[in-house]
């Protein structure tokens, strides 16, 4: 239980860090995507906490390419959900290779981060 609340601290906090990207002009875009996979990452973990984190990102890199490859489905019913709030942050608003790189990129970040800070975690409690 103790491990789902870090999660969902560091959850929380890579959500505001994605709405911040958003609003500062001079970050670029693909900071957004990146941390969007990496806060994706953490939303699998929560819900899986003791599964190996190669399998944490696999499902991760799924839900993350099978959102940006959503965006090449155009009907009127999801175009005029892509225009909420939730449509725009969620689903995104149009197909680019450049965010698949970025969420490559992101999980594979969360990815190493995590086994560096629980390997830190494990030497230090021996």
């Amino acid at each position: 239980m103790k491990s789902r609340i870090y999660y969902f601290i560091v959850f929380l906090s890579i959500i505001l860090l994605g709405i911040l990207s958003r609003k500062i002009s001079f970050i670029p875009l693909w900071i957004g995507d990146f941390l969007y996979a990496v806060m994706n990452y953490f939303l699998v973990r929560i819900f899986l906490p003791f599964k190996k984190a190669y399998l944490i990102a696999i499902i991760s890199l799924l839900i993350c390419y099978g959102i940006e490859f959503l965006q090449l489905y155009q009907a009127e019913w999801i175009i005029e959900l892509r225009k909420t709030l939730f449509g725009r942050y969620v689903l995104g608003q149009g197909f680019l290779w450049s965010d698949i790189v970025a969420y490559t990129f992101g999980i594979t970040f969360a990815f190493l981060v995590e086994k560096i800070v629980l390997n830190y975690i494990s030497q230090k409690s021996e």
